[in-house]
């Protein structure tokens, strides 16, 4: 097994500094780079270890604290299980965050994001991969829509709204995307209604987007967060698989 050293480093943005941890095989050599964009609980211990299994694999991964305008991580104080039905203050708490990060937002701090790893001597090289759970599934798409020379793969599980009516709607992106696109989506998501996931999937094949879309059976949202009620862990194991899969083909 890969030895893994994490780090906390700060990203200077337009709008302040986003904290931020890196991952990377202990070894120091440079690596293909992986944007990890979290869920909206933020960045916490569950999503450090998700960084640390990727880089195992041989890859230098950065999960920017995507609320870094609302303070450091951890921005809200949150319970080592997150129930949120038991414990619905907690969602509420995160909730005016994630409705704050508008697409306009997200290009813009990923111009920051990437401009690190490309100067990072820990990155290789070369286009990198972008993977996202929940709202961060959603936000990996205007992402690589408005960075296609930079942005190779695209991976996002469990994303909700990834269709609506509103004109910067993620799939709009298809267009401008240039990258692989895996989604892996949860069967039993009030987020994602088999219309959306189907209008979805017409959007990548009308813009010629590589791409696979699957649904895990029997999987809520958020199946890939450990430290959730939602957690399942074979569709867990299933998202690893599919995401290490793309990235292999990738780099």
């Amino acid at each position: 097994m890969t030895s893994v050293q994490g780090t906390a480093v700060d990203i200077p943005t337009e709008d302040g500094v986003a904290d931020a941890y890196v991952a990377h095989p202990g070894d120091g050599t440079p690596r293909p780079g992986v944007l990890l964009y979290q869920d909206a609980f933020g960045l916490r211990p569950h999503l450090r270890a998700m960084a640390d299994r990727l880089a195992e694999a041989g890859y230098t991964v950065l999960v920017p604290n995507l609320f870094y305008r609302h303070g450091r991580a951890p921005v809200r104080e949150l319970p080592e299980f997150i129930d949120p039905a038991a414990r619905p203050e907690i969602f509420e708490s995160v909730y005016p965050m994630v409705l704050a990060l508008t697409p306009e937002l997200i290009v813009r701090d990923a111009d920051a994001y990437l401009r690190w790893m490309e100067e990072s001597p820990l990155v290789a090289a070369g286009p990198v991969a972008v993977t996202g759970y929940c709202m961060g599934a959603r936000l990996t798409l205007p992402t690589a829509g408005a960075h296609p020379d930079r942005i190779a793969a695209v991976a996002g599980f469990h994303g909700s709204r990834l269709v609506t009516d509103a004109p910067d709607s993620p799939h709009l992106a298809a267009e401008h995307i240039t990258a692989e696109v895996y989604f892996g989506h949860a069967d039993n998501d009030p987020g994602l209604p088999p219309e959306q996931i189907e209008r979805f999937d017409q959007a990548l094949t009308a813009a010629g987007v590589r791409h696979t879309c699957e649904v895990y059976t029997g999987a809520e949202h958020g199946y890939t967060q450990a430290d959730t009620s939602a957690y399942d862990e074979q569709a867990a194991e299933r998202h690893w698989a599919a995401l290490l899969d793309l990235l292999k083909r990738t780099f």
